[in-house]
């Protein structure tokens, strides 16, 4: 799948058609969940056909129109990297649905957690969902200011990466990727340091989205450096250079 592709083509979509989801592409979303959660012990789920959950729901700077389907973002409770790894899980199926022609949106704490109509656990939590199905070709007034805000606060590479030497280009390809990465609203939280040969990304625990913010940057990074290496999970942790993603 050409990730490269759908890193520059994914934008986040809030105003959906009153469309099913093929089924081929609902099977590959799926199957896609399916490998996530045994690979890292989540239990993401995808909910076709009910929007209760966000129907007229108030954002910051915008409203959803006719969300049907959604991936519920749901783990263990006392899984230290939860949130990390639903970023890094969550934004492949994201890319992946961007590949499959479907709009997508993070949505964190403005939604009613009680009408989604997904499977929790005791000892699970719901941390977010993410919207999907089909989108009108055409982006809304909203969306085209929303998306319009956003380019002007992407920050740049310097202001995210510091740097003892000067970064090699796939290092450069990487950050360039990271800037387009999704984050709560839009603060781009993620500090990447390179000193010594040793590349890290870290970030601030502040609004509670961060370390998910984390786990989508890397994942971007990962892409934009065509797998020049893997990243440690966790905080601060270092990126492992010719550790090629399975």
């Amino acid at each position: 799948m050409d990730y490269k592709k759908a890193i520059e083509n994914r934008r986040s979509r809030r105003t959906y058609l009153d469309k099913p989801i093929s089924q081929s592409s609902e099977n590959r979303i799926r199957q896609l969940i399916a490998g996530a959660n045994e690979e890292s012990g989540l239990h993401m789920q995808l909910q076709i056909n009910n929007g209760n959950g966000l129907s007229g729901i108030k954002m910051s700077y915008g409203m959803f129109k006719n969300v049907h389907h959604y991936i519920a973002l749901v783990g263990k409770k006392d899984d230290p990297e939860l949130s990390e790894k639903l970023g890094y899980c969550g934004e492949k199926i994201v890319l992946e649905a961007t590949l499959l022609n479907l709009g997508t949106c993070w949505v964190g704490g403005t939604y009613d957690k009680k009408s989604c109509d997904c499977e929790v656990g005791e000892d699970e939590t719901l941390l977010g969902i993410i919207t999907i199905g089909y989108t009108p070709e055409k982006q809304s007034l909203m969306e085209k200011a929303i998306h319009s805000i956003i380019s002007r606060k992407t920050k740049k590479i310097e202001d995210m990466l510091t740097s003892d030497v000067k970064i090699p280009q796939w290092m450069v390809e990487g950050m360039q990727a990271v800037q387009k990465a999704p984050s709560a609203v839009n603060k781009q939280p993620v500090q990447f340091t390179y000193n010594n040969g040793k590349l890290t990304a870290q970030v601030k625990l502040k609004l509670g989205y961060e370390m998910m913010d984390l786990g989508i940057a890397k994942l971007h990074f990962e892409i934009g450096s065509d797998y020049f290496g893997k990243w440690e999970r966790g905080n601060g942790k270092e990126f492992l250079v010719g550790e090629k993603n399975q």
